[in-house]
């Protein structure tokens, strides 16, 4: 039993829900999302409410996966709810001499210490802003702020020696000693 998935999910006010054929739309005042679902799950929308229950109907064998699907389709459904009122938000820092990035139209241009820039095309539905050494990417969606986070990040991961490259805001990079300093301290 899903201790997430049990619990009826409020819908905020000036959102709208709608669920049809396994497609669940929510729009509200920072814009619209939509999410397909399988039917293991019957997810029913009534007046404020959103309820979840499994589909009992399916064989035994799966009851488990069932049973996992539950919170995660609550969890992806809150995210949703949340995402179309106030937008999900991540900030990378880049950090290094001569590293900056600029945005070109649609795309993001790295200057990261390779021999060529490196480009990333910036999906339609995120806001993506650069000033100085830090690019903030803000969205509707959760988890697509996220993946395209972590696509910029694996450009260049931070370095554990001099701390060079691209992070999360608040990640703390573990420095090591360097040789030198290896070798000074025998």
């Amino acid at each position: 039993m899903s201790r997430i998935g049990k619990k009826p999910i409020a819908i905020p006010e000036g959102v709208d829900v709608q669920f049809k054929n396994g497609i669940l739309t929510v729009k509200g005042p920072m814009g619209e999302l939509n999410r397909q679902f399988k039917d293991d799950i019957s997810i029913s929308v009534s007046e404020g409410v959103i309820n979840l229950e499994p589909n009992r109907t399916k064989k035994i064998r799966r009851a488990k996966e069932i049973s996992s699907l539950w919170g995660t389709y609550a969890s992806h459904i809150n995210n949703m709810l949340k995402g179309v009122i106030k937008e999900f938000s991540k900030v990378l820092v880049i950090e290094g001499v001569g590293f900056r990035a600029a945005k070109e139209g649609s795309n993001l241009v790295l200057n990261i210490g390779f021999s060529h820039p490196v480009r990333a095309v910036i999906p339609p539905s995120i806001d993506l802003k650069v000033e100085k050494n830090t690019i903030t990417i803000s969205g509707p969606d959760k988890e697509q702020v996220g993946t395209f986070a972590a696509k910029i990040r694996d450009f260049k991961k931070p370095e554990p020696y001099k701390g060079k490259g691209i992070r999360y805001q608040n990640e703390v990079v573990r420095h090591k000693a360097g040789k030198k300093a290896a070798a000074s301290t025998v």
